[in-house]
């Protein structure tokens, strides 16, 4: 190594123009060192800022592709491939951000901190003993200045001026010589704190890659990455031959089309003619609505369904009625109005309506004329449903009148004596529909929809059934229904869950299933499309109160009792994922094994109401268990009683076969003995008098004794006769 540029210490004292110029030159040095030592800095923290911005994203990289699963796509499923693989990349995403956070901290440690301490503790210590160094050499030529102008004949200043002098020279040169070492030593450590930090950074980039070696290149990882570049090139692939195809199908519908961009065909182009044979036919017609100043043409979309005229706007959700077309003296034909082409009106006798509409050109002038006509030919619907079914099936229809819906609702319910049943009285909000059915449909075929709930008059008997105690008389006029009040007030003070929530009833239909979200939405959607196809606005509201024993709808202006559902009978309740305010939930109807499904309305989150139903059935289903588990215990000590009795007769039989055995003791204790104490042999004669008469005995001691457990008593019988005779024999031996 090159011997290194130096400061003479020794000339510090003397401070020589020479020496001045040589320290003029080792400041400058410094200085911009200095500045260059301040550009390194930057350009590191930048790195290291670059390096902890690289790891956030990545974490939040790795956060977002875990967000997609919390997305609600209307066309993605659920539990897609899609899913798991962002999954999976998130976790190798955490890996590589714990890799660049410890290369962050490298970073800090092995390129950050070196130059910062240079920094600081030696270019930063130079500028500071460079001002120290400029004072003392100030204050020093000052004492100096002060010392030479003195006069002789003033000894004693003499001698304070030249301690004085003694102090500042003394100061200047400590000062100096700190300040000259210091420059000599930041000729060396130039070479230090200048490559410090770039070898730092290449030994945690090297570590960094090690460690991203050992982590990303794993063989479950590479096979990963391989499945999922090869399904990448199929989709690809499938893209390809999609937009293929596409672009073909564009190229035909376009070629097919050209008939349809003009409003009427020119002349050069085929003649098409009209099909009169449609049964359902939908497209956008003009209607014509009367203002007060002339008459609007309005752009609406029509469509027939199951024997009605609908329409519905751009902005609309559902259609809404406009001509149920199974009315008697329904008729369309063609018109002139208002100086326009194409123009036929469809004319109701019963209700005088005329309703004028346009159509672009002649021919689908013509082919709405004959599908409206068709539809009313046909009897609607509803007529032809009625004339096919066997005598033994209701007629169940889709798509009915107001006074039909009535009858065939009020034929249902007193068979199936559901408590969701419809009021004869709002014939208008309870017309049936049928929902769209399909061989995956959760709907059964034909479901009429039940708008309405049944009126507080028509259910006094459902009031009675449903409240503890003799059945109550209700006023019809509300003047004395307060032991009804007192009824109900008592259920739900033995309650031990109570809460109370209002809702309005918006309708109900049959379902298949017992549970699923899906199916409470789907039911949901079918209800409100059938409102507004039917122009249901009103709503039965009701007071819902959920206890632990039962859930009751009651009538808010007498607090009567309208239904009451069983808990074990409410088997799903779900809240709309897009309107809160609208729950349902699905009951079994018993007896039958089907199931239906309620729809309400309420001012709250439907949430609350499903949390305290799922508190209710949670309250209801511990005390039930409780229940079985008591009815258990006391079956169990029943059966400890009949084994208690079994062993009490178990001991008496015991005690009697003891009782016996003395009684034979005796008996043969009475038999005549010799002077040596042994018995006296018996002639044939008195033994078979002796065995009569013990016999006998033994007769009348088990017909005082016999119980009803016969079996046992006769076993035990046997066994004392044989002990008897057995005994005799040895008394005779």
């Amino acid at each position: 190594m090159p011997e290194m540029p130096k400061l003479h210490l020794e000339d510090a004292l003397e401070d020589s123009p020479q020496t001045r110029s040589l320290l003029g030159v080792f400041e400058k040095d410094a200085m911009v060192l200095k500045k260059y030592s301040v550009g390194l800095h930057n350009c590191c923290q930048r790195v290291m800022s670059a390096q902890n911005e690289l790891c956030a994203a990545t974490q939040s990289l790795s956060q977002h592709l875990r967000n997609f699963e919390l997305q609600k796509f209307p066309l993605e499923q659920e539990g897609s491939i899609l899913t798991s693989t962002l999954e999976q990349f998130a976790a190798y995403l955490d890996n590589i951000s714990s890799l660049q956070q410890v290369l962050s901290a490298q970073f800090s440690e092995s390129m950050m901190f070196p130059m910062s301490k240079a920094l600081q503790a030696d270019l930063d210590e130079i500028s500071t003993m460079y001002e120290m160094f400029q004072i003392a050499a100030h204050e020093h030529e000052q004492a100096m200045t002060r010392f030479m102008k003195v006069s002789k004949k003033k000894e004693k200043e003499v001698l304070d001026l030249n301690d004085e002098l003694y102090a500042m020279r003394k100061k200047y040169h400590q000062t100096a010589l700190h300040y000259y070492s210091s420059l000599n030593a930041i000729q060396y450590k130039r070479k230090c704190f200048l490559l410090e930090p770039i070898i730092g950074y290449v030994h945690a980039q090297r570590a960094y890659f090690s460690m991203g070696q050992e982590t990303l290149c794993k063989p479950d990882m590479e096979t990963f990455l391989q499945n999922i570049s090869v399904s990448i090139q199929q989709v690809q692939s499938e893209l390809q031959v999609e937009t293929r195809k596409t672009v073909e199908l564009i190229d035909t519908l376009e070629e097919q089309s050209q008939h349809l961009y003009h409003a009427e065909p020119p002349i050069n182009m085929p003649y098409i003619p009209p099909n009169i044979a449609l049964a359902q036919k939908s497209g956008y017609l003009f209607l014509r609505s009367k203002q007060l100043i002339g008459n609007k043409w309005e752009r609406v979309f029509f469509f027939t369904q199951a024997g009605n005229l609908m329409s519905q706007c751009r902005d609309e959700v559902a259609g809404s009625l406009v001509l149920d077309l199974n009315e008697d003296g329904v008729f369309a034909e063609p018109s002139e109005a208002d100086d326009r082409r194409n123009i036929f009106q469809i004319s109701t006798a019963k209700h005088r309506r005329l309703i004028v509409l346009q159509a672009e050109n002649e021919r689908e002038r013509d082919e709405w004329i004959s599908t409206i006509n068709n539809v009313v030919r046909d009897s609607g619907f509803v007529r032809g449903i009625v004339s096919k079914p066997s005598p033994q099936q209701q007629p169940r229809g889709s798509s009915v009148s107001s006074q039909q819906s009535v009858s065939t609702t009020s034929t249902v319910s007193p068979e199936r004596e559901s408590p969701m049943a419809v009021s004869p009285v709002q014939s208008q909000s309870s017309a049936a529909v049928t929902p769209a059915t399909g061989p995956n449909s959760p709907f059964l075929p034909e479901t009429p929809i039940q708008f309405d709930l049944c009126a507080p008059d028509d259910t006094q008997n459902v009031t009675n059934k449903s409240l503890t105690g003799p059945p109550k008389r209700i006023n019809p006029f509300d003047q004395s229904a307060t032991d009804v009040i007192d009824a109900l007030d008592q259920a739900i003070d033995n309650a031990a869950f109570v809460e109370s929530f209002l809702v309005r009833f918006l309708g109900s239909m049959e379902v298949k299933q017992d549970r699923g979200e899906k199916l409470v939405h789907e039911t949901i959607r079918q209800i409100m499309a059938a409102r507004a196809i039917h122009n249901v606005f009103k709503m039965t509201e009701s007071r819902m109160i959920v206890s632990s024993d039962s859930m009751r709808l009651i009538e808010p202006s007498n607090n009567t009792v309208r239904v009451k559902f069983a808990l074990e009978d409410i088997s799903y309740w779900a809240a709309h994922t897009e309107n809160t305010r609208l729950f349902g939930f699905i009951t079994r109807n018993k007896g039958e094994g089907s199931y239906a499904c309620h729809v309400f309305e309420c001012n709250i989150s439907a949430i609350e109401i499903c949390n305290a139903i799922a508190t209710a059935t949670k309250m209801a289903f511990h005390a039930l268990m409780e229940k079985k588990a008591a009815e258990r215990i006391k079956s169990l000590k029943d059966k400890e009683k009949v084994d208690e009795s079994d062993q009490n007769l178990l001991l008496a039989n015991i005690s009697a076969l003891e009782d016996k055995e003395e009684e034979e003791s005796l008996m043969s204790s009475n038999l005549p003995l010799t002077s040596t104490g042994q018995y006296l042999k018996l002639t044939a004669e008195d033994e078979q008098d002796m065995m009569d008469e013990m016999d006998q005995e033994m007769r009348q001691l088990d017909v005082t004794q016999q119980s009803p457990r016969e079996p046992a008593k006769a076993t035990n019988g046997v066994g004392a006769d044989q002990q008897k005779q057995e005994k005799g024999e040895e008394s005779l031996a």
